[in-house]
């Protein structure tokens, strides 16, 4: 819904060091992509951009790896190992947070597309818009 209001919800990490806010929809689509990395860790993607994405704290407890074009940034706790967040190749002008890390109380209910990262370079122009105000 493009007209739907943003709320802003919470999340971490595990340990809780790491903390964030990100605005989006009540209701959002999020996307659970097939490639290596996602399928392997469960990673469910709500894709927003820079500016309604906040670090709160732990950004000393980041660690960044990196593979392929190591255009994406994945950002994981140092203590607890969890990915909350990070900086896709899709759009690397945004951040794809893990709506599977966010506090329960803001997120009324979200619908799961499937996204086939498999065969990115096929498919990663549909994710371009999601990070884009």
């Amino acid at each position: 819904m493009p007209d739907e209001p943003f709320l802003t919800h919470a999340g971490g990490c595990h340990c809780g060091r790491v903390r964030f806010e990100a605005d989006a929809p009540h209701n959002p689509v999020v996307h659970e992509c097939n490639c290596s990395i996602c399928s392997r860790t469960g990673y469910l993607h709500l894709i927003v951009p820079a500016s309604r994405f906040r670090l709160l704290s732990g950004g000393d407890a980041l660690v960044a790896y990196t593979f392929g074009t190591g255009v994406a940034r994945h950002l994981f706790c140092r203590v607890c190992g969890i990915k909350s967040f990070y900086v896709p190749r899709s759009n690397p002008d945004g951040f794809s947070v893990n709506v599977r890390c966010l506090d329960g109380g803001t997120l009324q209910a979200f619908s799961v597309e499937p996204f086939d990262g498999r065969n990115w370079e096929r498919n990663a122009g549909a994710l371009a818009h999601l990070s884009h105000d």
